[in-house]
């Protein structure tokens, strides 16, 4: 590895993950179809955008990553899941 390959020094690492927005990250990354993934998480409100591969239907992807994701859901809290931009 050489020194162009390594983050740059203020670069979030894992360990700085909140661990509910990790946790978010590893089920969802577990949804065939899911190429990228992005969790923002604010106060009482969780968004999830996801870039998927060819072949796979934003509708059923979308649907399996929220029963997915059902176990980390906060009562009263509200949970939005979209495409990134440049997926359709």
């Amino acid at each position: 590895m050489s020194e162009d390959d390594l983050p740059p020094p203020n670069a979030p690492g894992a360990d700085d993950l909140d661990p509910r927005v990790r946790r978010t990250l590893e089920l969802v990354y577990q949804v065939e179809g899911v190429v990228a993934a992005k969790v923002w998480a604010l106060p009482d409100r969780v968004a999830v955008g996801v870039r998927l591969g060819n072949g796979h239907g934003a509708g059923e992807v979308i649907a399996k990553i929220q029963a997915a994701t059902v176990g980390l859901r906060e009562p009263g809290e509200s949970w939005d899941f979209g495409l990134l931009d440049g997926d359709s």
